[in-house]
């Protein structure tokens, strides 16, 4: 689908356009010309003709299965075992297998366009065994038959591929306990700096607060403009992934069917897959209902721990068709353009292995709470993810609207399946295999959630992410130093430790300082020595990082209107606080437990704004200038 043979124009490959297009071709003339769009897009004349015309695969090849003699069959027998399916890496590029019916074997195929042509001349007793069928029919018999398998290769390939840098086997209950011990020690440590052993202690606060907050400030300052990028034509394009997953969200199914419907990409070069978990039943009648768009496929994913987002996608992975591929939740809008500009950046910079999106609420003016969501996602992925990938240190990727070239992805083993934040995790793991991430300009509207309650679960759940991606990554330290060199390794340790670090911390400074204030009034708070005055700097840093870093990226996005929110900064952190406790509770005794985020429970109508695209002019992009 994402190149095709040349289609000579004979007789019978015109009468067999014919016979597939029916009413929609009524000349021979109209038929050579869609041959020639078919050719000049590189794309199946089939799968043309299921697309552009609207008549889906079943109608398509129900029509060249008649033309050309063969018996049709809309699916492949449910109820008959199987044979396993020997290689799982590119299960969605398969278009035929073997099956006993009756005691006789046959062969369901869903053959290309040439393939067809020569089948209309094959002997009788070829064709008997023949059944023709659509190919999402024959993609949904081969991941039935392989169901155990992808399960199986979902939850281990990551251990296979990284043994000494797996969630599911170096994350042993007496490490977490220990992290947590350490992470308490650490916090007593800061907590005494001030009052005990002042020259050994306050070096050490410094060395773990300073810089988190320096990195942010420096973040603030925007990168050199990039070169505009000139955007890839549709004859030019490659066939594009999309995975979708979802759990109990049948609602916002029609959403989604909108977002995607309006990517400006070639539908015969989408490969759309809905990745549903079957324990969603009415999620998967959901997605059934939008199965007429022939660019949309199921994928059921079968019952198993854990019930992650990773393990689901990783089970999707082996069917991904696209030379690209591209993870969307199930909230998202992206901006039309995106998939065809992270296609040209791909295709000029053989270096880029993942490129990030930028993820902006669309309902942050909702409430307080949407506002200051708003804000940090406009410091991250407007200022820090952007600095980060200038500095060449790890990216930790956002959890949705990252683009792979699929098979490093592949070759990275996908997403860790026990890791709740298996997007900054995979965003490590590239590092440590010297490939490149990267931010593009273009953005992916979001809901930003609505209620404490909802945002405490999701932050409880990065917050345990990022706990666990820190301890498994620094399980074997001098190997993870050796791949990513010094900077790298620095640069994790202050950004990812200095995340939970500072999330915990920022209540124990207020409360420290309110407890003088009640001590000593005012006057307790002005500094008296050198070490009073360092503290200060600490302070200082952590919290005018924060700051700046958020102010910085609203002011990027024209955001003004949500500025004065920020001012309620410090409450915000409490609530970080609260979160990164109950982390450390729940990696103690549920590390892979999966607070899921219920989605459209704003009061706003989704994907009715635009994303901000940058300015397009003779075919070219301007590539983010800030980003």
């Amino acid at each position: 689908m994402g190149g095709s043979h040349p289609v000579l124009h004979t007789v019978e490959a015109i009468a067999l356009l014919r016979a597939v297009l029916g009413d929609d071709c009524s000349t021979d003339d109209a038929a050579g010309k869609h041959l020639n769009e078919a050719e000049r897009l590189g794309v199946e004349p089939l799968d043309y003709a299921a697309h552009r015309f609207g008549l889906g695969t079943t109608l398509v090849w129900q029509r060249a299965a008649d033309w050309a003699g063969v018996q049709f069959a809309v699916t492949t027998p449910s109820r008959l075992p199987l044979p396993e399916v020997a290689r799982l890496e590119h299960l969605g590029d398969v278009r035929s297998f073997r099956q006993e019916v009756l005691g006789e074997e046959k062969l369901f195929i869903a053959p290309a366009f040439q393939q067809v042509l020569k089948l209309r001349d094959a002997e009788p007793e070829i064709k008997r065994r023949l059944r023709m069928t659509p190919p999402d029919a024959i993609e949904a018999g081969l991941t039935r038959a392989a169901s155990a398998q992808l399960l199986d290769r979902a939850r281990q390939r990551t251990t296979q591929l990284w043994p000494r840098a797996s969630a599911a086997i170096d994350l042993t209950r007496p490490v977490r306990i220990g992290f947590v011990v350490v992470l308490v020690g650490l916090i007593v440590v800061v907590m005494t700096a001030g009052l005990l052993a002042r020259p050994l202690l306050v070096p050490v606060t410094a060395l773990l607060l300073l810089a988190p907050g320096i990195m942010r400030l420096v973040a603030v300052l925007p990168g050199k403009p990039a070169p505009a990028l000139r955007l890839l034509g549709d004859a030019e394009l490659p066939l594009y992934s999309v995975l979708i997953p979802l759990r109990d969200e049948a609602a916002m199914v029609p959403m989604l069917r909108r977002a995607m419907g309006a990517i400006d990409y070639p539908a015969e070069k989408l490969d759309i897959k809905f990745v549903v978990e079957q324990r969603s039943p009415e999620t998967v009648a959901a997605v059934r209902e939008v199965l007429d768009d022939p660019r949309f496929r199921l994928v059921e994913v079968p019952e198993g721990r854990p019930h992650t987002k990773p393990k689901a996608i990783d089970y999707a992975l082996p069917l991904a068709r696209g030379k690209y591929l591209v993870v969307y939740d199930a909230e998202d809008v992206p901006d039309p353009q995106q998939l065809r500009l992270a296609a040209s950046r791909f295709e000029v910079d053989a270096g880029v292995a993942c490129l990030q999106a930028e993820l902006v609420p669309e309902n942050a003016s909702e409430n307080a709470l949407t506002a200051l969501f708003a804000g940090e996602y406009a410091g991250l992925f407007g200022r820090m993810l952007p600095a980060l990938a200038r500095w060449g240190l790890p990216v930790p990727l956002g959890g949705t609207s990252n683009h792979f070239r699929t098979s490093v992805l592949r070759s990275l083993g996908g997403w860790d399946a026990f890791n709740v934040t298996e997007d900054a995790d995979l965003g490590v793991r590239l590092a440590r295999r010297k490939l490149r991430a990267e931010m593009i300009a273009s953005r992916t509207l979001e809901e930003a959630p609505l209620s404490v309650s909802a945002w405490m679960a999701q932050r409880t759940r990065w917050m345990k992410g990022w706990m666990q991606t820190f301890i498994v990554h620094n399980r074997a330290p001098l190997a993870f130093l050796r791949e990513v060199g010094w900077r790298g390794f620095l640069g994790f340790q202050v950004l990812v430790g200095g995340m939970i670090l500072t999330s915990l911390l920022h209540t124990v400074f207020i409360a420290s300082l309110l407890w003088r204030l009640w001590l000593d009034g005012v006057i307790g708070l002005v500094p008296k020595d050198v070490w009073d005055w360092i503290s200060v700097a600490i302070l200082a840093s952590g919290y005018g990082g924060a700051f700046a870093i958020q102010f910085s990226g609203l002011i990027r996005q024209r955001a003004y209107h949500l500025l004065p929110m920020q001012l309620l900064l410090p409450a915000y952190w409490f609530l970080h606080s609260a979160a990164a406790v109950q982390a450390a509770w729940q990696l103690i005794v549920a590390p892979s437990h999966w607070a899921k985020t219920t989605h459209g429970v704003t009061r706003l109508s989704r994907g009715q704004a635009s994303a901000p695209r940058g300015p397009v002019v003779s075919g070219t992009v301007a590539a983010e200038t800030e980003i």
